[in-house]
């Protein structure tokens, strides 16, 4: 037989042997095992509900694979997806039922895993798995060679009964255990486990020295994975890894290192370990405390071509850029979120084997010169940095596929990109650019740019990018765009899917280029002024596969007009602040029946709300403010479940709230201020257990406050100001989290409840112009976030309690208009709350709602209403119109952030105090009608903010500022009824040699009245005045003709005083409660 015969022979043989002992199902005991463990599973991971339904054969069961020969189970794949990746969101509820779906079985998996003694590879990450495994039962698994067992709450390896306290799973190549409970102790179980080559541990339990001496049985070991629960503001408590113990494993390849404070020194420096470290090739070291002697010889490491660190810190200041320069093999480096603050060092130009580059959010410095020789370079991120200068080194980059340099000072033109053809991707946002982008033109790979932020100068057209067409995105806000004086006729080469040019400047029409776009996913064109343009319905119609349109500011105008068939893919539409008008589309919601965001806001829409739009069932905000729309507020079949935000404020809208908004259960924000509305507002209100803002504010709503608002656990913001509120604040309202309270201009009675007393969070205490009765509570000392106390025109009483003193985050305090006496605490503090950044995390936190309640102040003669970013800029006090005594407590002068200061209308005695000085931002001062003595300070001159100054009607003396700076534009009215008082405005002083005049003391004697007989005098007076009360009645009497003319004189004198008081005295003077 010739080798031909004898191969085909072969063949048939080993294919019959196949045929004859191949697999016909997998083993009756393992199918028994997994059933067993079916319902552990079942519940959370997909396929494993299936087991055991239709075949039988359990190899071919979803997350099971048997060998094909003979039948036995040798993969099992029970990972859990994470939650998050699945839902997008973390839901706790699933994950404690998890966990209660193990914690409720008292047998341990690994006993039923034990019977599939040919198991190759286990996978069981994140399944709340929890306590100890007994080691016996693991090692039953003699074939195992791949273990996952990470993301779980496992605590130990529990000895057996025969002291067995080792695994000896000695064909175990891959060990993952991080994210568990063990602690250091698991090395001493692992220590026999010799042909190992990926190792990775950690946890939350994972604290103290680690000390791996106990693994130095694992000389095959390739990767090794520690991590560690630790705290870079303590590094005494954070794990400690003396560094020498790594060179215990002379083929490790991979080191990866997370919440350590390393320690040592670099192993190569000693002799013993001079060759462990030649196959090292990735040291990644993250979240961990590095000190200076491993930084400075880091070096050393010449084999390693991955180094990554991040998120570390380091003592001293040596600076270990110095040290990477050693690193001649490197191909990738990431030292991003460090804190390094320097230049790139001269010498980093020898990294020339760099292949991927990371320095973004640092604070590196100066220029990138020294970048020109990486000519390896593919992807380069130097965003979140200092950098400054040009890019000119980058030109010399000609392998560049991903540029990303967002977010520096870089500046000048971009003329150096034109030679990076391979680009793919890049990012220039937030940098000082400037020139026009004609370099863009000819990278013809460009996929994504991020161009926004500069002062980049883009015609609209998009000429320049017409030939690129692979791009898909361009997002270049903030620039400067302008119309072309000749359009390109010829058609762009590319078909964006993502478009955002909002920034500012005019153009004549939509870009042309636009109407051959037909992949549009997102479109962002706002702030840019259109001019007479209407909505472009066409972009719905050409990209059907359209997501988001963004047309915020563009001057737009005409009627909303959408096409009439369905867009299922629309979820995001923005045509705020423009001029649209005519009635909202009456189909909107068949048109567009999966939108998520709609905002028509700034608009000049009049009609009703279309019924449609309450069928949009995915629809999550809703913001029609500041329109004209009028009627009911939604009327007929109304269903909106997925409701989070609705803004219907600025509006006509009339009748009561409707009940319909109850059936929007998920409601977050809920704001109907400045319309007509009347009735009492709703008790389900308080049945919105997700409801944190509610703003009814400018409305004619009557009734009291339902006390189911007591149930409204998340409530931050309520406004219910300028309304006919009556009654009292409900006494259990006590949110744990609220922050804004505003009740201002309603009939409020009462006094403060004593429920508020435990809100720590409250910032704003709004409740000026009710009929509050009693007194200043002292509890209110304990509201430490409260910044905004405005209490005026209401009828408190009492002393101004000296708790206030405790509030250090106070910046208005308002008490003017009430009977309050006693003495102005000297301990009062005040500051602002200029950080915008924190006002807006504490007063509103995550929310499409801005700083717009506004905060009334009494400011410049006259209220005046603060809102949006000038709120944490505004500091004052107003006192006036009460009954306070005493001096002016000097200490008020050092309250350097004040712009307003009222303690007009008291009884206030003694001089204003020097200190006055030394309010440099003040703005408005006001001490008229009070008892005040003594000069005017003159360095009050040196106040060159200061708009309004009145101290008239007291007891002031000597002679006025000069005119200079501000006080020389202070008529008399701010000095009149100061009789001691001379100099500009006022007369002139009679001599200036001497002193002028000064109020008579109370203990004149008697001689000091001249040569008038006071006894006489008095005698004299009171006869003749009680002569007079009886002659006039009596001749009134008796001649009816003087009478009538009497009373006629009497009538005309009296109206005519009365509007001259009016309109010339009282606003200076007297007219204290409608101030």
């Amino acid at each position: 037989m010739n080798s031909k015969g004898w191969k085909l022979m072969w063949v048939v043989f080993f294919l019959g042997g196949w045929w004859l002992f191949r697999c016909d199902g997998c083993w009756d005991d393992e199918k028994t095992a997994l059933m067993q463990l079916k319902p552990y599973f079942s519940e959370y991971i997909d396929g494993v509900n299936k087991w055991g339904e239709g075949d039988g054969d359990c190899c071919k069961w979803e997350r099971v694979e048997c060998n094909n020969s003979t039948g036995r189970v040798i993969r099992l794949f029970l990972n859990i997806i994470d939650f998050r990746s699945v839902h997008g969101f973390f839901d706790d509820s699933m994950a404690e039922d998890a966990v209660l779906g193990w914690g409720e079985r008292e047998q341990c998996i690994f006993s039923f895993l034990g019977v599939l003694s040919n198991l190759k590879s286990l996978g069981i990450n994140h399944n709340q798995l929890e306590g100890a495994i007994h080691i016996k039962e693991l090692n039953a698994l003699s074939n195992l060679e791949e273990l996952f067992m990470s993301g779980n709450k496992v605590t130990d390896f529990v000895p057996s009964q025969d002291n067995e306290t080792q695994l000896r799973l000695m064909n175990l190549k891959t060990l993952r255990l991080e994210d568990n409970h063990f602690n250091s102790s698991i090395l001493a179980s692992l220590g026999r486990l010799s042909n190992l080559k990926s190792l990775s541990l950690g946890g939350p339990n994972f604290t103290g020295s680690i000390h791996l001496t106990e693994l130095n049985a694992l000389t095959h070991l390739e990767l090794l994975s520690l991590s560690c629960s630790s705290s870079l503001t303590d590094t005494d408590s954070n794990c400690g890894l003396p560094l020498q113990s790594l060179a215990l494993f002379p083929s490790l390849n991979t080191v990866r290192l997370t919440g350590f404070n390393v320690e040592g020194t670099i192993m190569a420096s000693q002799n013993e370990y001079q060759n462990n470290f030649t196959n090292l090739e990735e040291l990644s070291v993250g979240y961990s405390f590095l000190q200076t002697n491993i930084l400075g010889s880091i070096g050393q490491f010449t084999s390693v071509k991955r180094l990554k660190l991040y998120k570390c810190e380091m003592n001293g200041s040596l600076n270990i850029l110095e040290g990477l320069c050693e690193m001649t093999n490197l191909q990738q480096l990431s030292l991003n979120f460090n804190n390094f603050k320097s230049s790139l060092p001269e010498c980093f130009s020898n990294l020339t084997s760099l292949r991927n580059l990371d320095l973004s959010r640092n604070q590196f410095s100066g220029n990138i010169s020294v970048l020109e020789s990486l000519t390896s370079l593919k992807t380069l991120y130097l965003s979140s940095n200092q950098f400054s200068g040009n890019i000119d080194a980058l030109k010399s980059l000609t392998s560049l596929e991903t540029l990303v340099l967002s977010s520096n000072q870089f500046s000048g033109n971009i003329d150096a990109l034109k030679s990076l053809t391979s680009l793919e991707t890049l990012e220039l946002s937030s940098n000082q650019f400037s020139g026009n982008i004609d370099a863009l033109k000819g990278l013809a790979s460009l996929q994504d740019m991020w161009l926004s932020n500069n002062n980049f100068q883009i015609p609209v057209s998009l000429g320049p990018l017409f030939n690129l067409s692979k791009l898909k995105g361009l997002f270049a806000d903030n620039n400067i765009m302008y119309g072309e004086t000749h359009v390109p006729s010829s058609s762009p080469r590319f078909q964006l899917k993502a478009i955002s040019l909002s920034c500012c400047g005019e153009a004549e029409s939509f870009p042309e280029f636009l109407y051959h776009q037909h992949d549009l996913m997102s479109f962002h064109l706002s702030n840019i002024f259109f001019k007479g343009n209407q909505f472009p319905n066409w972009l719905l119609l050409n990209n059907t596969k359209l997501e988001s349109i963004y047309l915020t500011n563009t001057s737009l105008s005409g009627s909303l007009e959408l096409p009439l068939a369905s867009h299922i893919h629309f979820s995001y539409l923005d045509v705020s602040n423009n001029f649209f008008n005519g009635s909202i589309p009456p189909e909107i919601g068949e048109q567009l029946p999966s939108l998520v965001f709609l905002n028509m806001s700034k608009n000049h829409f009049i009609g009703t709300i279309p019924s449609s739009l309450g069928h949009m069932t995915s629809l999550r905000v809703l913001d029609l403010s500041d329109n004209k729309l009028e009627g009911k507020i939604f009327s007929g079949n109304f269903k909106l479940p997925n409701l989070r935000v609705l803004k219907l404020n600025g509006n006509n809208f009339s009748e009561r709230i409707p009940d319909l908004l109850s059936k929007s259960l998920l409601l977050l924000a809920l704001d109907i201020s400045n319309n007509k509305l009347s009735g009492r507002i709703p008790k389900w209100l308080g049945n919105m257990s997700s409801l944190q803002r509610i703003i009814l504010s400018n409305n004619h709503l009557e009734g009291t406050i339902p006390i189911d608002f007591c149930q409204l656990d998340l409530i931050v913001l309520v406004d219910l100001s300028v309304n006919n509120i009556s009654g009292s604040i409900p006494s259990c309202f006590n949110p744990s989290k609220i922050i804004q309270v505003h009740l201002a201009k309603n009939r409020l009675r009462g006094t403060l409840p004593d429920a508020l007393r435990n809100s720590s969070t409250l910032v704003t205490l709004d409740i000026r112009e009710n009929l509050l009765s009693g007194n200043i509570p002292s509890w209110i000392g304990g509201l430490s976030n409260l910044s905004y106390l405005l209490l005026s025109h209401n009828n408190l009483q009492g002393k101004i309690p000296m708790e206030l003193c405790k509030l250090n985050h106070l910046s208005v305090i308002d008490l003017s208009h009430n009977n309050l006496s006693g003495q102005i605490p000297p301990c009062l503090n005040l500051t602002t709350l200029g950080d915008l950044d924190y006002v807006n995390a504490r007063m509103i936190g995550s929310s499409i709602f801005s700083l717009n309640v506004p905060i009334d102040f009494s400011m410049k003669n006259g209220h005046k209403s603060y809102r949006g970013r000038i709120i944490p800029l505004v500091s004052g006090i107003d006192l006036s119109c009460n009954k306070l005594v005493g001096e002016i407590p000097p200490q008020i002068g050092h309250l350097h952030k004040i712009l307003g200061l009222n303690l007009s209308h008291n009884s206030l005695t003694g001089p204003i105090p020097p200190a006055f000085a030394n309010l440099r931002q003040i703005e408005s001062v006001d001490l008229s009608n009070n008892k005040l003595s003594g000069n005017i300070p003159s360095q009050l001159v040196g106040l060159t903010f200061m708009s309004t100054f009145n101290v008239s009607f007291n007891n002031l003396s000597g002679r006025t500022p000069s005119r200079v700076a501000q006080f020389g534009t202070f008529d008399e009215f701010s000095y009149l009824g100061n009789p001691f008082l001379c100099g500009e405005p006022l007369p002139k002083c009679a001599d200036t040699g001497s002193s002028p005049p000064k109020p008579n003391s109370s203990t004149d004697n008697d001689g000091e009245h001249g040569l008038i007989d006071m006894g006489a005098f008095r005698v004299t007076f009171i006869a003749s005045y009680t002569v007079m009360l009886l002659v006039v009645p009596i001749v009134l009497y008796i001649n009816p003709y003087w009478r009538r003319a009497w009373f006629y004189h009497v009538k005309t004198a009296a109206t005519f005083c009365y509007y001259f008081v009016l309109d010339n005295v009282l606003p200076r003077r007297f007219y204290c409660r409608n101030l």
